[in-house]
């Protein structure tokens, strides 16, 4: 019986194993350098990354001996951070690389090196591949031209079908996106698309012109990529073309480029929900993030010295009913909670483009109402259960007790319905100036709603307890 569970033991481990340890042990066994190509041929570039990555600097060499120059740049793509390989290589062996990669992921690269580094780099290349990145580097990091690709087929529209996949089989040496194919006319101009599939089951004597759609999605090369990020997705296509001003294509978007840009957007927002001016990673220094962080600390603490200011107009509301501070923190977090809630929510609403005025009020309405539902179901049981909790606990009379409650349950439910405006209202003001919305980040708008819940709550409490109750 124990025999048969350690061979289970041993099968279940052979499942797991990932491809990139079968490529380290194939690195590290006794076969050919030409057994080993023969082997490594089968398996994915991203699994060649990943055990490029966990590998010694000699079996890296290896590896580089065993791959032309166009399969490293393939698994080059996959490997986020270069840098440390790249130390390990000459600049000509680099620059052939970045031949024969695509334009954007070459200008990746050359990003994270150093300025005297890439002059070098830049220099060593053939004239089209430096055309390709001059090209990309142009535009601004936020503008669609920037996150393009070069790699794309193109045909002139009089092609009979014939010459047509001529001209597609002599570009598809040096162009893989081939799933979709671009027409231009005489002047270069953009005209429609072709789907591979069409192309190869038209008839020789067919005309071009029954297989092209006119009408197929473009972009502009300076458009904003959050502008235009959900009309991509909505698309989803194998790639969308790129235009200059004269309606020439300069490149592609593909559904590879689509995914990273929406990770990144991704990460962007969350950077700036958390109150950062830019997203962080592990291999920053101190000082990088401590420059990301401090602006919004700044801000955040002057509008913290604001609201602090403003508890302290209330000090004679505190004075004479000194049980109010306990509850202070529960507003404060109750408020802070709803208004983040709508943040999101109003944030996520906001992609959409073709919003309507219609709907962007029904949204603010629509947040309201939902504030003051959940604020009324927690009024109701912070009175109940704080109520009993001043009673029985702290020793004041009922009528007391449930009267300060009452005072909690009201400016609760009262800062859980503002929050909820503030938490929408915000993001939408900043949209409506051309600001991204992501910047009324959660810091902001928890910092606001302390703001709102202390002037609700002690504002209540001076007002129901001391000037109309007159309890104390």
């Amino acid at each position: 019986m124990e025999e048969k569970e350690v061979l289970e033991e041993l099968e279940n481990e052979e499942v797991e194993k990932t491809y990139a340890q079968e490529i380290i042990e194939l690195l590290r066994s006794d076969l050919t350098n030409e057994e080993l190509k023969e082997k490594l041929d089968d398996y994915h570039e991203n699994d060649i990354a990943e055990a490029f990555e966990s590998v010694t600097p000699e079996e890296r060499k290896r590896l580089f001996s065993l791959f032309d120059d166009e399969t490293i740049s393939d698994v080059f793509s996959y490997i986020e951070d270069l840098d440390p390989y790249l130390k390990e290589m000459d600049l000509e062996v680099i620059a052939d690389i970045l031949e024969n990669m695509d334009a954007d992921d070459a200008v990746d690269i050359l990003e994270e090196m150093d300025d005297d580094i890439q002059e070098q780099l830049i220099e060593m290349i053939d004239e089209e591949s430096r055309e390709d990145i001059s090209l990309i580097q142009s535009y601004e990091d936020d503008e669609i031209g920037s996150v393009m690709t070069t790699n794309f087929i193109e045909i002139k529209e009089n092609s009979t079908i014939r010459e047509a996949m001529r001209s597609l089989v002599a570009q598809a040496g040096d162009n893989d996106n081939i799933t979709t194919i671009y027409v231009v006319n005489n002047e270069e101009k953009f005209v429609g698309a072709i789907d591979l599939k069409d192309l190869i089951c038209a008839r020789e004597g067919s005309l071009l012109d029954d297989i092209i759609v006119n009408s197929y999605p473009t972009l502009d090369d300076h458009e904003k990529i959050s502008d235009c990020i959900e009309w991509i997705k909505d698309y989803a296509e194998d790639s969308i073309p790129v235009l200059d001003s004269e309606e020439r294509i300069l490149g592609v978007i593909t559904s590879q480029d689509v995914i990273e840009v929406v990770d990144d957007e991704m990460g962007d927002d969350y950077a700036k929900l958390a109150g950062l001016t830019a997203e962080e990673d592990l291999n920053e220094t101190t000082k990088e993030s401590m420059k990301k962080r401090l602006p919004w600390l700044i801000a955040l603490l002057f509008l913290g010295m604001f609201v602090s200011s403003v508890v302290g107009v209330f000090e004679g509301v505190v004075s004479k009913i000194a049980i109010v501070v306990c509850f202070q923190s529960l507003i404060l977090d109750m408020a802070g909670n709803v208004g983040t809630q709508s943040l999101a929510v109003t944030i996520r609403v906001l992609m959409d483009e073709n919003l309507t005025g219609k709907q962007k009020l029904g949204l603010v309405f629509k947040e309201i109402k939902v504030g003051f539902c959940n604020g009324l179901l927690l009024g109701g049981m912070s009175f109940v259960f704080i109520g009993i909790y001043v009673a029985f606990l702290k020793g004041y009379d009922v009528l007391h007790a449930f009267l300060i409650s009452g005072c909690v349950g009201i400016a609760l439910l009262a800062a859980m319905i503002i929050s909820s405006l503030v938490g929408t209202v915000v993001p939408m003001f900043f949209h409506k100036i051309k600001v991204d919305p992501a910047v009324a980040s959660g810091p902001l708008i928890t910092t606001v709603n302390d703001l709102v819940a202390v002037i609700s709550y002690y504002g209540l409490a001076w007002l129901l307890l001391i000037e109309l109750l007159h309890i104390y």
